[in-house]
């Protein structure tokens, strides 16, 4: 954290100029742009009808989860019983099966493959390796960690997923895409110099809005690599953002923000993006001090503050974004 001191004026500018640049309107509505279809062992998939659509580009499908099936029962497992944990296996065993064939039908009609490993309490480097050992990834398919919330109790810590990362890096000699939503996002943006890894892994972002006006940048992120626009959540008989043909409405849809042809090339993934150094356009102001009175660090309340009466304002301390 640290505090900078700026004029009436200076401030007045900041405020004119914003914290973060206008993003995509409703992107998918540009035919120009890729489109990416997701999905989990459940999904319903008309693998004829859905490489009809032209714009569809890419597939990425879930792989892992969590911590690898125990094969022998006799061991302690995740299962309720003995009977279920068998089941359990049996699940696993059919679902790689699933995804193996859905990778060969991908790549057979020309579709970029990625894969996905939801992110569970637990081990990292055991997850990790379960993931890489599941998936089998090739040099020209994306390797995603899918973050869905800060609740461990459900979900990897953060300071896991970190670990994760840096143990997919080391046995691929890549890092993988981050998939997650806002709330987890902001938080690790706000959290950059603790998370060093997972804050400039690529953005994946799951949003269930028609924009994202004032989201980016957000931390090291300039934009998303992936928008998820929709999905179940806002899919219903009546209303959709899209629905694909050959998907049922709970399917996961995504926009790049480029071309098919220009998302092939970059597709792979496995650097990290750039780490970008605070300045004024991305800083959130903590608190206003107005003659002598300073008002609570809310940014909302101070620059009403600042709009309601600018010439009174004598300084401005900022927390860096």
């Amino acid at each position: 954290m640290f505090k900078v001191a700026l004029s009436a004026l200076a401030a007045a500018a900041l405020l004119a100029c914003g914290v973060a640049r206008a993003a995509d309107d409703e992107p998918w509505k540009d035919p120009s742009t890729a489109l990416v279809i997701d999905a989990y062992e459940l999904n319903t998939i008309d693998w004829s009808k859905l490489v009809t659509n032209k714009r569809v580009a890419g597939f990425i499908s879930k792989a892992s989860d969590g911590l690898p099936e125990v094969y022998d029962c006799r061991k302690p497992h995740r299962g309720d019983s003995a009977n279920h944990c068998k089941t359990m296996w049996r699940k696993y065993a059919v679902s790689r099966e699933l995804y193996q064939t859905r990778r060969m039908l991908a790549k057979a009609h020309g579709l970029l493959w990625g894969a996905y490993h939801l992110a569970r309490p637990g081990n990292p480097i055991d997850q990790a390796n379960h993931f890489l050992d599941y998936a089998e990834p090739s040099a020209d398919e994306m390797m995603v960690l899918d973050l869905e919330g800060l609740d461990t109790s459900e979900f990897m810590s953060l300071e896991d997923a970190e670990i994760f990362a840096r143990h997919v890096k080391t046995r691929t000699g890549r890092y993988p895409v981050l998939y997650t939503n806002h709330i987890t996002a902001r938080h690790i943006a706000v959290n950059r110099r603790q998370l060093k890894v997972l804050s400039r892994l690529p953005l994946w972002y799951a949003r269930y809005k028609p924009e994202i006006k004032g989201v980016f940048p957000m931390g090291n992120w300039q934009n998303y690599l992936l928008w998820q626009f929709a999905a179940a959540p806002n899919c219903s008989a009546k209303s959709c953002p899209m629905r694909i043909a050959g998907t049922l409405r709970d399917i996961d849809v995504n926009t790049a923000p480029m071309s098919a042809k220009a998302l092939a090339a970059v597709w792979p993934q496995g650097g990290l993006v750039e780490e970008r150094a605070p300045d004024l356009q991305h800083l959130v102001i903590a608190s206003v001090t107005l003659g002598t009175t300073t008002l609570p660090p809310a940014a909302a309340e101070a620059r009403a503050w600042i709009r309601r009466k600018p010439t009174e304002v004598t300084a401005l301390n900022y927390q860096d974004f």
